[in-house]
């Protein structure tokens, strides 16, 4: 029996100023009680489409309606009083605010015109059994695990009457056992009549939970299909119009010498927090380390320790033989040091400078794009358009700003800024995060041929499979340390690796300890 249509956008476009079309006569039905999956490249318009629906954007024409009814938001209010709630995949929260206090934030529940926290909790978790979400409700947010903020996010939507409810991309941050538990939930939700739009790069995640899909391609929708149609290459080639592997073949390789060698580093954050606890490892030539970890346990630290942008309590990192643990950020590229950062608007790019600018950020001081002394035009451009067309950028012009680029892209131009830096070592933080299946084969690929190129790789990432398929050896840390080092990567599954990642799994000390050699 046909499922009654709860959600429905006819012919909607939206074109902004400039002309740039991010829709194009979208066309997609939501089914009641359906969990639907929409999924597309970056600059595909999921992004776009999702904020109309939430109200955050105006359209430029066509129509939406929810449950038959035309609407037209001016604003997520009007949105969420349809009963539409969205989850968005940068967390909404207040982390000095307890639980229940984010929960009811902005509706709060009041006994003689003052906040009623006694029943701001028992309305969380009132919530948090019916819905079956756990979380604490008296625990301040900025002590809870990420796999609990997601589970208040949606119990936010939910308490707020959403009935028809827009996660983008939540288990970014997650394990494979707390993925595993949210689709549980998340299925849980559906039984109790809740209508899902997920939006997923992971199409493994698309089949495991989607009854239905709707892919988009440069603003169009080129279909809907059941999921259990489809076998994941096929979805890849629907998003993309081609084949896809995110398997990407390497060589067997020799390690060389040591490049980068960390001994007994420790970090204390402002807060007297020990971010990173006594880590020593090494990476050598042609070897891909891989470290794995949940969000929040000291990868990110550890990182800018190395790089420059955090000053360690103690410890020694050298790079080639040569102490660098107290050069600044410059002293150490030039040693042979390159990094693309996590964040890539923030840390990795001026979102408001053009795209000659951010791809000569590394080298404007060298001859490549100068000329007596003075930046040449010319070279800049040339320079610019190397790394644009090795590296696949679709763009308008470069002198355009690097915001107007889909994430994919702007991830390949930084990419490629720090690639055509020929580093000795290369660290990489969150390689593929939140960009498509083609954006993300085309990075790994170009991370195997430095390692063919006997480049050492530090490689962060909160993709498991991604972890698995580039390393030659894991890392994978809890709480500031490392819990485990793995050598035989080819006998390790996401699941042992989340074991690590959750505590819940240690390896002998005097194996962590083999991590470091000189």
């Amino acid at each position: 029996m046909k499922k009654p249509i709860i959600l429905e956008v006819k012919d909607l476009t939206k074109v902004y100023p400039g002309g740039v079309v991010a829709n194009h006569e979208v066309n997609i039905s939501i089914e009641e009680g359906e969990i639907h999956a929409l999924i597309g490249e970056n600059g595909a318009g999921k992004s776009t489409l999702m904020k109309m629906l939430f109200g955050m954007n105006a359209p430029t024409s066509g129509k939406i309606y929810v449950k038959g009814e035309e609407v037209h938001f001016t604003s997520s209010k009007q949105a969420i009083e349809k009963g539409i709630g969205m989850v968005h995949q940068h967390f909404m929260l207040v982390p000095s605010l307890t639980v229940a206090e984010n929960l009811v934030l902005g509706h709060e529940p009041k006994k003689a015109g003052i906040i009623n926290r006694k029943q701001a909790i028992a309305i969380t978790e009132e919530l948090s059994k019916r819905y079956n979400l756990e979380v604490n409700a008296t625990e301040l947010v900025a002590n809870i695990s990420l796999a609990m903020k997601q589970k208040l996010e949606i119990l936010k939507a939910l308490y707020r009457g959403a009935k028809i409810l827009i996660l983008d991309e939540p288990t970014a941050v997650l394990t494979p056992q707390e993925t595993d538990e949210l689709f549980e939930q998340l299925k849980l939700l559906r039984e109790k009549g809740h209508t899902i739009i997920f939006i997923s790069h992971k199409l493994n995640e698309v089949k495991a939970l989607s009854d239905r899909l709707t892919v988009l391609r440069d603003g169009k929708t080129m279909g809907t299909h059941p999921v259990s149609d489809l076998t994941e290459q096929e979805i890849s080639r629907l998003m993309v119009g081609r084949d896809v592997s995110l398997d990407i073949p390497k060589e067997e390789s020799k390690f060389g010498k040591s490049v980068l060698n960390v001994k007994d580093l420790t970090y204390t954050n402002k807060f007297g927090k020990k971010k990173v606890d006594h880590i020593s490892f090494s990476v050598k030539e042609g070897q891909i380390l891989g470290i794995a970890g949940i969000d929040g346990n000291g990868q990110s630290e550890l990182i800018e320790t190395i790089v420059g942008s955090l000053k360690q309590d103690q410890g020694m990192i050298t790079l080639k033989g040569e102490d660098i643990s107290h050069m600044n950020i410059l002293k150490r590229q030039q040693v042979g040091l390159s990094h693309v950062s996590e964040d890539r608007m923030v840390f990795g790019a001026a979102p408001k400078l053009s795209l000659e600018d951010n791809a000569i950020s590394k080298v404007y001081r060298t001859n490549e794009v100068s000329k007596f002394g003075l930046l040449d035009a010319k070279k800049i451009k040339a320079f610019t358009d190397r790394i644009l067309l090795d590296f696949k950028v679709k763009h308008s012009s470069s002198k355009q700003s690097i915001k107007e680029l889909s994430g994919g892209n702007i991830q390949k131009l930084i990419v490629g800024r720090e690639y055509v830096y020929d580093p000795e070592l290369f660290i990489i933080n969150q390689p593929t995060r939140g960009i498509d299946v083609g954006a993300i084969e085309f990075i790994r690929h170009k991370i195997i041929e430095l390692r063919a190129r006997k480049k050492a790789i530090l490689l962060v990432s909160a993709d498991l499979g991604e972890v698995l398929s580039l390393s030659d050896t894991i890392i994978v840390m809890n709480e500031g340390k490392i819990v485990g080092y793995i050598e035989d990567v080819k006998n390790v599954t996401e699941n042992d690796l989340g074991l690590y990642m959750l505590g819940v799994r240690v390896d002998a000390p005097e194996i962590i300890g083999g991590a470091y050699s000189e």
